[in-house]
């Protein structure tokens, strides 16, 4: 069997030219990264005739090692839109260097269900996170010289609130004393590194309309307070312009393809477990002007991605989705019903079984908290069995959802068929009533025990001393009326990892709070997340390897 890399490097792709021409644009509008690479600019997409696309979204049950293919049945819902003749486009996040050489691999889907070229995609693509680590770290350095320089704004260095990023899983440089050696070697004081994706600034890349709003944003990241606790932002230091000059281009979305020749934007990349992991709003924006069927995803489960999707992107871009799409797998259930990894390929019905409540409170929160059609892509593996098809089916008939069948991995859009006809179907019989999970406006404690008790289903939320310290502080400087952002484990609909299926009656602890000014959210910290992960003891780095020809081999 082929690997996915080996897939995409065997595939005859299509000049990017060609791919451009599909959704309106000439080749002179494009800036060419190579033949099949490119971006484009926004402005051009939208002096086009608008399609106002029908905007999916594509999240699933919390993942599990058994994987979901989340990433993968996008696309091939996409390539399978096109395939029975509809208009459809992909806007999907740029994976992070960090999970790829890490235990994740890379985001670009897989099998025959991929965009398109992989391996660029998977690396240094465009170079757009590059220039977002450049831009956060600039920051920190404009900061740390103005302390050295005089500080003229009294900044206290022990409550500088800035680290600085690398688009690496690097523990070693979670915690760090910078300004070592002599005096002109800068003011000592504590510091650390997070990994790009969890930057404020790739939040706000992702989030921003343009470039006045993204310079806006920028200069409103809180970095520090000062001596007698004022807050200090990034444009007390003058550096939101120069930030916004070195993320210019790459705010301008990514035109790449499908293995199947279909359009995708691949644009931006916060994780979802400590961001608001989405694809960039200028991205989903131009999809939908230029398509009628808009594809994107949230990342990890609908906990997270979907639920700060709607809650976060959609309330800040003044945009909506019109049908959601859960991605599950018989194995993903056994797993979450207690059946280990190694076993996960024999039939066990009273697994699913015990699995099944963590797909169906998913897709109770979508239907009933946020108003949205929900159909379920139940994943094939050549392992599952008929009666365990048979019992996710019924269930989730059961509750209104339609349930489709997918083999997009293997067969590329027409294994996605079933998927596209009834998520069509869907959009086309349902009347929209989506909303928001909570007024925006209610105290904080409010709005994160609103999103815990309605989409985690928590008895009750336990605030740390330190969080409630940061609340009260927030409402003092005028930023409590931001949407929530929760940082929480993807593994669990709790704050514990360990609480696979679907608990009740848990309390989630709130252990501190953060507040992305810029980007528009308050972060709240639940359990033991970090934004720099560590390497496994056995990366997926050491598998990749580049042969005398420059052919790239072990990503996946």
């Amino acid at each position: 069997m082929q690997t996915d890399v080996q897939i995409a490097q065997a595939a005859k792709l299509q000049h990017i030219n060609h791919i451009a021409a599909q959704i309106g644009l000439q080749a002179e509008q494009l800036e060419h990264y190579g033949k099949y690479k490119a971006k484009i600019n926004p402005q051009d997409a939208f002096r086009l005739p608008a399609k106002r696309g029908k905007l999916i979204l594509v999240t699933a049950i919390n993942p599990t090692p058994a994987g979901e293919g989340k990433t993968t049945v996008t696309i091939g819902l996409t390539d399978a839109l096109n395939h029975i003749g509809k208009n459809a486009m992909v806007a999907m996040r740029e994976p992070s260097l960090g999970p790829v050489f890490g235990v994740k691999g890379g985001a670009a889907g897989g099998g025959y269900a991929q965009v398109v070229p992989m391996e660029d995609i998977n690396l240094h693509f465009t170079g757009d996170f590059h220039a977002i680590s450049a831009a956060n770290n600039l920051l920190a350095a404009m900061l740390d010289n103005h302390i050295y320089q005089g500080n003229a704004l009294q900044i206290d260095p022990k409550r500088v609130l800035w680290r600085r990023v690398v688009d690496m899983n690097d523990r070693q440089l979670r915690n760090i004393i910078n300004g070592l050696g002599k005096p002109t070697d800068g003011v000592m004081r504590p510091d650390g590194f997070d990994i790009t994706v969890a930057s404020e600034v790739m939040a706000i890349f992702c989030l921003a309309k343009d470039l006045v709003d993204l310079k806006q944003r920028l200069g409103n990241i809180l970095v520090a307070y000062s001596v007698s606790g004022s807050p200090i932002y990034a444009r007390d230091l003058n550096a939101h312009g120069a930030m916004t000059a070195l993320l210019k281009d790459a705010l301008k979305p990514n035109l790449v393809q499908t293995l199947a020749g279909s359009p995708a934007l691949v644009h931006g990349g916060p994780f979802a477990n400590i961001a608001h992991g989405c694809n960039s709003v200028l991205a989903t924006q131009v999809a939908r002007h230029l398509s009628d069927y808009t594809v994107t995803e949230a990342g990890f489960g609908a906990d997270l991605g979907a639920e700060k999707f709607c809650d976060i992107k959609c309330r800040l871009a003044d945009i909506q989705p019109d049908c959601a799409v859960v991605v599950a797998t018989v194995r993903a259930l056994k797993y979450n019903g207690g059946v280990a990894k190694a076993d996960l390929n024999a039939e066990n019905v009273d697994a699913v079984q015990r699995g099944l409540p963590n797909l169906l409170k998913h897709i109770n929160n979508l239907q009933n908290v946020f108003g949205l059609p929900v159909v379920v892509a139940l994943n094939q593996f050549v392992s599952d069995s008929e009666n365990e098809l048979a019992a996710i089916q019924a269930a989730c008939t059961q509750i209104g959802a339609q349930c489709a069948l997918t083999q997009v991995w293997e067969k590329g859009g027409t294994g996605g068929v079933d998927l596209a006809e009834k998520v069509v179907q869907a959009i086309e019989t349902h009347t929209p009533k989506f909303k928001f999970a909570y007024d925006v406006n209610l105290p904080i404690a409010d709005k994160i025990t609103a999103i815990a008790t309605q989409i985690y289903g928590a008895a009750k939320v336990e605030f740390a001393a330190e969080a409630q310290a940061e609340m009260a502080n927030l409402a003092r400087l005028g930023l409590d009326k931001l949407p929530i952002c929760m940082a929480k484990t993807q593994y669990s609909l709790s704050d514990d990892a360990n609480l696979l299926g679907c608990p009740s009656d848990f309390t989630l602890h709130v252990r501190g709070m953060t507040v992305s000014a810029g980007a528009g959210f308050i972060v709240a910290l639940c359990g033991n997340m970090m934004k720099m992960p560590g390497l496994p003891k056995v990366p997926a780095a050491e598998k990749i390897d580049v042969d005398e020809n420059g052919v790239i081999s072990g990503l996946f």
